[in-house]
Parts: structure tokens; sequence; C-alpha cells
């Protein structure tokens, strides 16, 4: 991160990367005790003096959901195929059994015998 920042050409000692790495060590537990202490009120971003950050946290929010939903819909939309494909695989195979059967059985049917007075037998 940071050297994403950083213009090309412009290094940082590991000291001051390990320095910074514990400062937001430091904030993100700052936010969180903060955040626990004022959930209860429902405005912790605004007790922590963070107003700025409201706005832009809660579009974040709201287009992560939408994204969710999204994926989720996705997802049963999918399954919803799937299982659909699933049930006529099955149909078919079913349909297939029975006319298998059904030939079977046909061909295990004798004809039935026609016995004729021995007069036209001979």
């Amino acid at each position: 991160i940071i050297k994403e920042v950083l213009p090309d050409g412009v290094n940082i000692s590991k000291e001051a990367r390990s320095a910074v790495s514990r400062a937001a060590s430091v904030f993100v537990l700052y936010a969180t005790s903060c955040a626990n202490n004022f959930a209860m009120e429902g405005k912790p971003m605004e007790e922590m003096e963070f107003q700025r950050f409201v706005t832009p946290l809660k579009e974040a929010l709201e287009a992560y959901r939408r994204e969710q939903k999204g994926k989720k819909e996705a997802s049963e939309q999918k399954k919803k195929d799937k299982d659909k494909k699933a049930d006529s695989e099955e149909q078919a195979k079913n349909r297939d059994e029975d006319n298998d059967e059904m030939r079977k059985d046909l061909e295990k049917e004798e004809e039935p015998e026609i016995k004729l007075p021995a007069s036209v037998e001979s």
C-alpha cells in the first residue's frame, strides 16, 4: 500500500514501513474500541469525529449489499437451472427405462397358439 501511494523512485526504509504498520494497527484498535463503545448509540463515526467518512461508507455499504444481492440471485438462478436440468434428465432416464421395460415385456409375450382341428393340420 505504501509503495502505491508514493511516487516512482521514492524508497521507504523498513523502519518507516514498520512504523506506518504499527500506526495503522493502533488506529484499527482505536476505531474498533470506539465503535464498540458508541454502537449502542448508533453513531460511532460521528462520536469518533469521522463524519466525513459516513456518506462514503454508507454508499460503499449499499454498493456491497447490491453486489451481494446480485450474486445471491445469480446463485439461486444457477441452482434452479441446475435442478431443472437434473429433473429433465431424470425424466428422460425414467422414460427410457419405461420404454425399455415395455419393449422387454413385449418381446417376452408369446404369440397365442392357435389350435386347428386335426383334419386341418394334416
